[in-house]
């Protein structure tokens, strides 16, 4: 326990400092997050005998990474499509190494890591030009809204697992992952749209809609969990790394943020319009 909290706290420390700095720095960070993440998820699916296209989904997720970086988001929808057929087309040329069902995993296994962790520069770089007051001085649109997101998903599952602990009786998906409880789910479900708000009301968001997005961050944070946890318990694997001392690699952290930051992203987009 205590190496966890420790590596807890210096990981939070770098990785505050990285996403105040921005720029360089963090497009390094998440590129370096999505190559270890395809990595994890490679050596996952080796654990069934299914080797996915590995360098092909590295240069997949240079490809996204360069596309969003670069400001250029179009270019992902042409990158994704791509990579896809030039997944499956792998099973076409060298059909007696590579089978369909490794395209398949490849195929996913690039969407779920790489469109997903690439939503990071998305969301820190949206509206860099803005600045948001709040009470730690102004801070531009897309970091505060990045913090959001994160405390959010971290809200979601301190909440759920304090109130699981003291409460927990009833299995929420105990197939998938028995720890898991209804009333901790419950509990993250209303801690989450608390701080949530607490954080929309710190930026002088609207607090109705700040509880909403707290309510799903929490939902959304769920099932990235979820997902995680069924493709390891798939793969017969307990941790899909050891990057972090106490805390396993890039896809047992992030596997909440994963679903939650491209939703706040969009979410954002939406509102735009309105």
């Amino acid at each position: 326990m205590a190496i966890r909290v420790v590596s807890g706290i210096i990981g939070i420390a770098i990785a505050a400092f990285i996403i105040q700095t921005g720029g360089a720095a963090f497009g390094a960070a998440v590129l370096l997050l999505m190559m270890i993440g395809w990595h994890e998820y490679a050596q996952a699916f080796r654990h069934k005998d299914m080797e996915p296209a590995y360098w092909s989904g590295m240069a997949a997720m240079a490809c996204f990474w360069a596309a969003a970086y670069f400001g250029r988001t179009e270019f992902l929808t042409a990158a994704a499509t791509l990579f896809s057929l030039w997944l499956m087309l792998l099973a076409v040329l060298f059909f007696r190494h590579f089978s369909v069902p490794q395209a398949v995993v490849s195929v996913a296994g690039v969407m779920y890591v790489g469109l997903s962790l690439v939503h990071l520069l998305l969301l820190r770089f949206w509206k860099a030009s803005e600045l948001v007051s709040t009470p730690v001085g102004d801070m531009e649109t897309g970091c505060a809204w990045l913090w959001i997101a994160l405390i959010g998903t971290w809200a979601s599952d301190t909440f759920a697992y304090f109130t699981g602990f003291a409460f927990g009786k009833t299995k929420l998906c105990e197939t998938i992952s028995p720890k898991k409880t209804r009333e901790g789910f419950y509990g993250g479900v209303v801690g989450t749209a608390i701080s949530v708000a607490v954080l929309g009301h710190a930026i002088e968001y609207s607090l109705p809609l700040m509880v909403v997005l707290g309510v799903v961050i929490a939902l959304v944070a769920t099932v990235g969990d979820l997902v995680e946890s069924v493709v390891k318990r798939y793969t017969g694997i307990k941790d899909s790394g050891v990057l972090i001392p106490g805390h396993g690699g890039v896809l047992d952290r992030f596997d909440s943020a994963m679903f939650v930051i491209p939703f706040v992203y969009y979410f954002l987009k939406i509102m735009e319009g309105f």
